[in-house]
């Protein structure tokens, strides 16, 4: 797998344990049957569903963005910027810092999607599901933004969407352990994993960096291709 592809699933998968603690509530509201019950799994299954839908969406829509970037010759500044960003994230974890940003869209937003997840919940059917995750997958979070940032990093709309796709199938196994059973992410399990979260992200973090500066190492930091804007301009390219 490219190393970005392999960077969403991860970024997808430490987020989740923060997913897991402020859309964990919304993913266990949509039952709609016992846990043993083939339907209550597949509802699950479609509320998640939903969530890698909205991802994919807005994955197209910000490598749409970085494609054109990339256009202007900008596309290795933003992938330093974001391998920065992911760095800078680290650091600000281990000083215990919380930017009240997100927490501050997200309480703005919550009576908006309270009321219609509260609507859809009454309905209790796939279609019903599908747009409760939907409309989860565009609640403000960190982790989003950095996967959103990955998503603009590659510079293609197909690459960008694909990249939050696989940000949405790294979230899926602690959302969906949580739904079904709910005690799935002890305390343990959080302890362990918020020790290693910061470590892949940093790895990611320089690896973003590294492939922005354009040095030449295979896979890593591989030579990128003459910008197509550039070689319109340059009489000696034609």
């Amino acid at each position: 797998m490219n190393p970005e592809l392999f960077s969403a699933v991860i970024i997808g998968l430490a987020g989740s344990f923060h997913c897991a603690g402020m859309c964990g509530p919304i993913a266990l509201s949509v039952s709609g049957g016992a846990p043993r019950e083939l339907g209550f799994l597949l509802r699950k299954i479609t509320y998640n569903l939903g969530r890698i839908i909205t991802y994919t969406a807005l994955g197209l829509l910000f490598g749409f963005i970085g494609d054109r970037l990339r256009l202007f010759g900008l596309q290795q500044w933003l992938s330093v910027f974001v391998g920065s960003v992911i760095i800078l994230s680290v650091i600000i974890y281990y000083l215990r810092y919380k930017s009240p940003v997100s927490g501050k869209l997200y309480r703005l937003m919550t009576p908006f999607f309270s009321r219609a997840i509260g609507y859809l919940k009454g309905k209790n059917s796939y279609s019903a599901m599908l747009m409760i995750g939907m409309l989860n997958g565009l609640l403000p979070c960190g982790f989003l933004y950095l996967g959103l940032g990955g998503a603009a990093a590659t510079g293609g709309a197909i690459s960008g969407a694909a990249y939050m796709a696989l940000f949405g199938i790294g979230t899926v196994p602690v959302m969906l352990g949580v739904t079904m059973f709910g005690n799935f992410v002890t305390g343990k399990l959080r302890a362990g994993i918020g020790r290693l979260a910061p470590v892949l992200m940093l790895v990611l973090g320089m690896l973003f960096v590294l492939r922005g500066l354009n040095l030449g190492i295979p896979y890593v930091s591989p030579k990128d291709s003459v910008n197509p804007a550039v070689m319109n301009h340059d009489p000696q390219c034609r």
